[in-house]
């Protein structure tokens, strides 16, 4: 039942797309005079946040414990659910032929793709509220709350697509219970949607058609109100070796089967 085998690597092009999004994200550092001390970018990686958690729980007490903490702020992000979309299914059995880089014998069929959404959830970490505000205020003003990217989702095909990302909704914990001695760690979760299109196969295009035969009847002229056909109209391009992608103009024959009067 299913075809050879085919990689669009539309996930992995999803994750990268949602991740660099936040690349360029920096803490500002000032001294009591208001003046900037240093500024740190925030590193970003994707992983599960129970990961990033068990890691920062593995320096608790800073008096007896002498492993070094995972430096802060810093930020991960995951994909925790995949959900089909069928308000935005189109005709399956629609399809559009592509010429790969523009070389008309190298044209491929490519049927209609499967949308979903995809959620993914970005977390923030910081030592102290004010690293971790810095970091969501350089976030939440581009989403209100939709934030569309144009991609190409095939480099071989000129196709684009819009990708609507929803942010739907912002939380955080401030773990600042027990003794001076533990960490404090604030954590801040945003949960975002994002739209993708998942393509099947790509087949070949299907021949040039190079003439078309259209009959015309009469409905229900004919003994038994059935349908008389009158007339023959074919259509020929000029020349007949012409390329699809030529400027070319059209022969049409027409041939009366019956008096049309």
């Amino acid at each position: 039942m299913l075809t050879s085998f085919f990689y669009h690597e539309r996930i992995r092009k999803t994750v990268a797309m949602f991740g660099s999004l936040f690349k360029e994200i920096y803490v500002l550092r000032k001294n009591s005079a208001g003046d900037i001390r240093s500024s740190v970018r925030v590193p970003l990686s994707y992983s599960p946040k129970q990961k990033y958690l068990e890691r920062i729980r593995e320096n608790a007490d800073l008096d007896t414990d002498t492993k070094v903490a995972i430096k802060l702020p810093r930020m991960s992000f995951e994909i925790v659910n995949y959900a089909y979309a069928p308000e935005r299914q189109i005709n399956k059995i629609q399809y559009q032929n592509q010429s790969v880089s523009g070389v008309v014998a190298g044209r491929k069929k490519l049927f209609s793709p499967v949308p979903y959404n995809i959620n993914l959830q970005l977390n923030i970490y910081a030592k102290t509220q004010e690293d971790a505000l810095q970091i969501v205020e350089q976030i939440i003003p581009y989403f209100g709350p939709q934030y569309s990217l144009t991609i190409k989702p095939f480099e071989d095909y000129d196709i684009l697509e819009d990708v609507p990302i929803t942010l739907q909704s912002l939380s955080f914990i401030d773990n600042y219970e027990g003794s001076m001695a533990d960490r404090r760690m604030i954590i801040y979760t945003l949960d975002f949607e994002m739209h993708a299109n998942f393509y099947g196969p790509t087949g070949p295009t299907p021949n040039i058609i190079r003439k078309v035969i259209n009959n015309l009847y009469l409905m229900n002229e004919g003994p038994a109100d059935s349908d008389v056909k009158f007339a023959t109209i074919t259509v020929l391009p000029n020349p007949l070796n012409v390329s699809p992608d030529s400027d070319y103009g059209f022969t049409t024959t027409i041939v009366e089967t019956v008096d049309s009067t």
